[in-house]
């Protein structure tokens, strides 16, 4: 029985039956006007038609595959939010016909100012959430595997911090600032790792702490004498470690939860410290809308997720341990970490090995503080001038794991060769 539009009582939508291909279908129009009906009725009919000749991938629109994307897992706000943008231009469009030209389009009509619009920003709010939908459909057979090719991106410079200039960003850091900062640098965590971090994740006597990784993974950090230091220097042992304005008698008072979306907890402050610190920066310079006085604003070159690179700079300086690096700072591939290789020379070591065991210079919370377990100075491995010696098994081991990544890449970049090709 071919499509035809019927009523339902006590219903005023109308209705499609029949049959198409084998296939009974019976689903509501969600109209009343018989000329709407009639066109849905005309385009559905299309679409089934196509599908039971074609197969379902020539049918599956992008509204279809990004509603299945969304129930499958819970994703991020930011990731939602950036789906919500794409479906308000792609909506009801086949992911057959989702092209180059398609992506190109999008980011000109979603961006705001596209022309001028970074490429990062073009990578982070069209392309990869638009290629998780069509990699998510392409696995279940939906379409044909992406193979967009973003804009090209200008790699930045790694901005990290000698030790000296570290010394001089704390003792310019206000004092609530300045055992958060000691903590970055000491251990390399992220900020949303160290904004999150309570105290029963602390453990100040075996100089360990926990953390939770972006990626949902559990990571143990060391903690060298200077941090053990600054840590022991807080008043409070519950809750967060880390809180706003030096609020002694807020146990509960912390940091304002993001979910990781974005930072600028200790935005503030952090400009503050680096502009007297004397660290390199520009000063942005506008006047608020109805002001009549110019405001400035002092943006440092270097961010708090630089005190990340700086760590990863100083452990390398030490250790000479690529792997070693890899492994304390819980990056995914030893591809991540090789660039922090060669930023810092050796002629630092001994400045960075002090810096771990006693911390800045010129400050009077940190002098005469004795370690938790009672002993004058905390040794661990990070803090340690020679590194830990390693049996033939796990050296094998680690240029094992390298070779294969190696390989790994190397097969990658034939695939995307082979796909440009075609």
């Amino acid at each position: 029985m071919p499509l035809k539009l019927v009523t339902v009582a006590h219903h005023r939508n109308f209705y499609v039956r029949g049959t198409v291909g084998g296939r009974r279908i019976y689903e509501s129009t969600r109209t009343g006007d018989r000329k709407e009906a009639e066109q849905y009725l005309s385009k559905r009919h299309t679409e089934l038609w196509t599908e039971h000749i074609y197969g379902r991938r020539a049918v599956v629109t992008f509204r279809q595959a990004m509603t299945a994307y969304l129930e499958a897992e819970q994703r991020s706000p930011a990731t939602q939010r950036y789906l919500e943008r794409l479906l308000a231009y792609f909506g009801d469009a086949q992911l057959s016909k989702i092209t180059q030209a398609s992506v190109d389009k999008a980011c000109q009509s979603i961006l705001t100012d596209a022309a001028s619009a970074r490429a990062t920003t073009k990578i982070r709010s069209v392309i990869t959430p638009l290629r998780s939908v069509l990699e998510f459909a392409a696995i279940r057979g939906w379409c044909d595997r992406p193979a967009f090719k973003g804009p090209k991106t200008q790699k930045a410079r790694t901005a990290f911090l000698r030790p000296e200039e570290a010394t001089r960003l704390v003792q310019a850091a206000a004092p609530h600032l300045q055992p958060l900062l000691i903590f970055l640098i000491g251990t390399g965590c992220r900020m949303s790792e160290a904004m999150e971090l309570d105290w029963h994740s602390v453990d100040l006597k075996g100089a360990r702490c926990v953390v939770w990784q972006k990626q949902g993974n559990e990571r143990h950090v060391d903690l060298p004498p200077a941090v053990i230091r600054a840590l022991t220097s807080l008043p409070w042992r519950e809750d967060r470690l880390f809180r706003p304005g030096g609020q002694k008698k807020a146990s509960n008072e912390a940091y304002h939860d993001s979910g990781r979306q974005y930072g600028g907890q200790i935005k503030s402050g952090w400009s503050y410290a680096c502009k007297r610190a004397g660290l390199s920066g520009t000063v942005r310079r506008w006047t608020p809308k109805g002001a009549r006085r110019e405001k400035e604003w002092f943006v440092p070159e270097i961010t708090p997720h630089g005190l990340r690179h700086t760590w990863a700079s100083w452990h390398y300086c030490v250790h000479k341990d690529i792997m070693r690096l890899q492994y304390d700072g819980g990056w995914s591939t030893v591809a991540m970490v090789s660039r922090y290789a060669k930023l810092m020379p050796d002629v630092y070591q001994d400045e960075i090995i002090r810096w771990w065991q006693d911390g800045p210079e010129g400050l009077e919370w940190l002098e005469g503080e004795r370690s938790p377990s009672g002993a004058e100075s905390v040794q661990n491995e990070q803090a340690a001038n020679i590194p830990p010696p390693e049996d033939n098994t796990l050296l094998l081991a680690r240029a094992l794991l390298v070779a294969q990544e190696i390989i790994e890449r190397q097969q990658q970049c034939i695939r995307e060769l082979r796909v440009g090709c075609i």
